[in-house]
């Protein structure tokens, strides 16, 4: 396939973010559409600037569609108040640069086909998820006419750091940092305004504005929004982040396992809905003046940690089942299937927060209240949900269900290697013991041990 890239003088975007889905050409269209999905931004998005560059080759106006489908896997009203929060601030962001914005309540792929009908060619962002990677290859099949992804919710594009599943954190890393110095770095020039779009009727759609948006979806509303807790945009994403820098970051290095206190980023849930760059946080915390060991540590969650979660949801197609554990890890648990559970607890009990443990249930309600759970304590949440159930497929599925249905950042590429990891994916075999057989074991002495885990219990109860 032949990748076009964008004139001299526009937005540098580096040859392995473009990928041309299908072999089509431009065809005679009324403007060129960036059909915005897992990117929800209007600055740094590769995938933007690339359309309007190819736009503004071709002496069109770009225009912006999003599908919002209210049947998205395990999404519910929580999800959507925050995603919507940011879909506003969007189109707000686009309509400053003379941009068009279309919000559609669909199917994403119908939703692009539809829009699509008088473009000349098609933008789109990327996915890693097995439903993302399928809408896109639908539109790419269906379009009838070019169709490119631009790939911006990695730091380092997937393919460039690997061609297969990692093993482990050690495996890629090296990989990653060997590419940072090339990837890592944002435009010094703002963009330009693009051509106007002409009317909002545009995609000869039923169109709905943000605000209104909420209250038409079919969704499932037991799980509340969240508030003024966590506001969704990527204005509230680089507020954030900027007041991470300058208040929290110097300490992150030595705080950021310490639940207790919040000297981290937050940056998890924006990223996962794209209201922020992946590049940018790089590139600001690379220039930050902070200690060395602060933006290590940062760098290392960020690039390494992220993006092994990113290669394994590209790679294992099953990354959502038990299958996609490691056969060690599922050799040694299947050996210990049998084991006495004491205590043992269904979902529903654990999803109430009522075990015998103070800790896992400050963990449980921070998660119920505000769609957030430090790493920290995510790791030994997790863990105590595969000792508590009575086979370990149950406590995966346990496990993944409260974590998706819960947390703003879950059903994330993020969220299925953490789950993972909580029965041995990207780890090493550790000593023997009931239950976990060589599967790495935490309890409540380690919290003790490296936390003060009864003030992070005193500061969730504070925010009930």
């Amino acid at each position: 396939m032949t990748v076009r890239l964008p004139p001299r003088g526009s937005m540098a975007i580096e040859r392995e973010r473009i990928c041309a889905l299908n072999d089509a050409a431009p065809r005679r269209g009324a403007f060129v559409l960036y059909w915005m999905q897992q990117a929800q931004r209007a600055e740094f998005n590769p995938a933007l600037e690339y359309a309007v560059a190819r736009a503004d080759a071709l002496g069109l106006p770009v225009a912006v569609a999003f599908g919002l489908t209210d049947a998205y896997p395990e999404a519910n009203l929580r999800h959507y108040a925050f995603l919507i929060e940011g879909l506003a601030d969007v189109r707000d962001a686009l309509q400053a640069r003379g941009i068009a914005f279309a919000l559609a309540i669909g199917d994403p792929a119908e939703v692009a086909l539809r829009a699509a009908r008088r473009a000349a060619l098609i933008v789109c962002d990327r996915g890693y998820l097995r439903h993302q990677r399928a809408w896109r290859e639908r539109v790419a099949r269906e379009a009838g006419c070019e169709v490119v992804q631009v790939e911006g919710e990695a730091v380092v594009p997937v393919e460039a750091v690997s061609d297969h599943a990692e093993f482990a954190a050690r495996t890629i890393r090296p990989k990653i940092h060997r590419l940072l110095d090339r990837f890592a770095r944002v435009p010094a020039a703002a963009p330009a305004p693009a051509r106007r779009a002409g009317g909002r009727r545009w995609t000869g759609m039923d169109l709905v504005e943000p605000e209104d948006a909420l209250s038409r979806l079919k969704t499932d509303r037991t799980v509340p929004a969240v508030g003024a807790i966590f506001r969704g945009g990527p204005s509230e994403a680089r507020r954030r982040f900027r007041a991470f820098l300058k208040d929290r970051f110097a300490g992150y290095a030595e705080n950021r396992n310490q639940p207790q206190t919040d000297d981290v980023s937050g940056m998890a849930m924006y990223l996962h809905y794209g209201h922020v760059s992946p590049v940018w946080l790089a590139a600001e915390a690379r220039s930050a003046a902070a200690p060395a060991p602060a933006r290590d540590a940062f760098l290392e969650e960020l690039c390494v940690r992220r993006e092994l979660a990113n290669n394994f949801t590209r790679f294992a197609e099953r990354y959502d089942s038990f299958e996609a554990i490691p056969a060690w890890a599922r050799r040694t648990l299947d050996a210990h299937r049998r084991d006495a559970r004491r205590p043992a607890y269904s979902r529903d009990r654990l999803d109430a927060a009522a075990t015998h443990d103070p800790y896992w249930n400050a963990a449980m309600r921070e998660m119920k209240h505000t769609g957030y759970l430090h790493n920290y304590m995510r790791m030994y949440w997790g863990k105590k949900i595969l000792e508590w159930s009575a086979s370990p497929e149950e406590a995966f599925e346990s496990a993944l269900a409260l974590n998706n249905r819960y947390l703003l950042d879950g059903r994330d590429p993020s969220s299925y290697a953490g789950v993972g990891w909580v029965f041995g994916l990207h780890d090493r075999p550790w000593t023997e013991r009931p239950v976990f057989g060589m599967v790495r074991y935490m309890n409540a002495a380690g919290l003790e041990r490296k936390c003060d885990i009864e003030a992070y219990v005193r500061k969730v109860e504070s925010r009930q």
